[in-house]
């Protein structure tokens, strides 16, 4: 494959990706960074409200602010460390848990409404190029991800 055909792809990756970012908001109202921020509470657990920030690519100021809506929404709360007894940790709720459960349910159910229209050939097609970008997204992730905390003190 030559190099133009590689950045078509990439260019129609990127497109792909801003389409189901924006598609992801919550039709009851919870935002992408809000849903973002509780699925990385439910995988890694309770985190610096700092790092929190850092891992979501938002400020400080504006973390503070959405943990503070996610704790009035019961969907998060803080918690104190018990490595530093002056540090407090954010972690999710059962609530918050829930809630997370239902966004998601919600989304499947609607991409599987949307795949009704397939046709078999077509439902194969995109499984096989799903399972092809998965890991290569992944990779890109991860990479964001460890050039944003160079350079970095951990907090």
């Amino acid at each position: 494959m030559d190099h133009a055909a590689s950045e078509d792809i990439a260019r129609t990756l990127t497109h792909m990706a801003g389409i189901v970012v924006r598609s992801l908001a919550d039709r009851r109202g919870m935002s992408y960074t809000t849903a973002s921020t509780l699925g990385r509470l439910e995988r890694e657990g309770p985190v610096r409200l700092t790092a929190l920030a850092a891992a979501e690519g938002v400020t400080q100021p504006s973390m503070t602010q959405l943990v503070g809506r996610l704790e009035n929404q019961g969907l998060a709360t803080r918690v104190g460390d018990p490595d530093d007894g002056r540090v407090a940790l954010v972690t999710i709720t059962d609530t918050g848990r829930e809630a997370l459960t239902e966004l998601r349910q919600a989304r499947n159910a609607r991409l599987v409404g949307l795949m009704a229209a397939l046709s078999e050939d077509e439902l194969q097609v995109l499984g096989s190029a799903v399972r092809t970008a998965l890991p290569l997204l992944r990779r890109m992730a991860d990479e964001d991800l460890s050039v944003s905390s160079r350079g970095k003190s951990s907090p």
